[in-house]
């Protein structure tokens, strides 16, 4: 049996009912406790696969809760919590890069992170988790194949710039961020990726990009980024985020 769990956000809601109806299996709504809350989990399970599904802005009413405020560690303890092969980030993206166009999916090969926040397990005795290859090469070339057939271009190895966000990137801001290397910009998977590390799960993250980032729309650098647009846009690319985990369903082994 493989084991998958995925991390999304932005734009996926509709991501668990829509695997779910994808693989025809029904939808396991259950609670992880931890020292950091009380954290909900989707789980569909088959006799040769299970998927279990986080919400990364959950919160315990009918808000969302902002990037800045997410608890990532009780986050990454429930995603830990049901034992996963290979753990999947969904993150909405700005572009910064024009090869990366609104609507388009990419993996991320590494990240530059400008979190105000240090996330670890580890408070009290520090561990110094090796984060050289962050990602997992066997889920990335499976995805690689996906995302080259079902959108005709497949981007690889792109550097994610980290932010705390919630308020969206100044041109400048963005302007020094490529300077530095970054062709998207991020406001979650930093943090992510950290604590995944101090786990030694095998880790691989799809980036959606939803919008240009600021400055860098080719129809005028003043164009807003307005929200809604960008929540819009990654919805829809559910359906190839769903290509994607049914290759892992189909391909990855331990």
């Amino acid at each position: 049996m493989v084991r998958i769990s995925v991390i999304y956000g932005t734009g996926m809601t509709n991501l668990p009912i829509l695997c779910s109806d994808f693989f025809n299996s029904s939808l396991v709504n259950l609670r992880c406790e931890t020292e950091w809350g009380n954290i909900p989990l989707t789980l569909i399970s088959e006799n040769d696969f299970q998927i279990s599904f986080l919400s990364r802005h959950h919160s315990n009413n009918d808000q969302v809760t902002p990037p800045h405020s997410i608890e990532h560690r009780g986050n990454i303890y429930a995603v830990a919590s049901t034992s996963p092969d290979i753990i999947v980030s969904i993150n909405s993206v700005g572009s910064i890069s024009s090869a990366i166009r609104p609507g388009n999916i990419a993996i991320t090969s590494d990240i530059i992170d400008f979190a105000d926040y240090s996330w670890s397990f580890h408070d009290i005795i520090a561990l110094h988790s090796d984060r050289t290859s962050l990602f997992d090469s066997r889920a990335v070339t499976i995805i690689s194949k996906i995302l080259d057939e079902k959108q005709g271009i497949n981007v690889e190895n792109v550097v994610v710039a980290q932010c705390s966000g919630p308020q969206f990137e100044s041109p400048a801001e963005i302007n020094a961020l490529e300077k530095l290397g970054a062709e998207v910009v991020n406001m979650t998977l930093g943090p992510e990726s950290r604590l995944i590390s101090e786990l030694s799960i095998p880790h691989v993250s799809l980036v959606c990009s939803s919008n240009w980032a600021a400055g860098r729309n080719p129809r005028g650098s003043e164009i807003p980024i307005n929200h809604e647009e960008v929540t819009n846009v990654s919805s829809s690319m559910e359906n190839i985020i769903i290509d994607c985990i049914n290759s892992l369903v189909n391909n990855y082994s331990t």
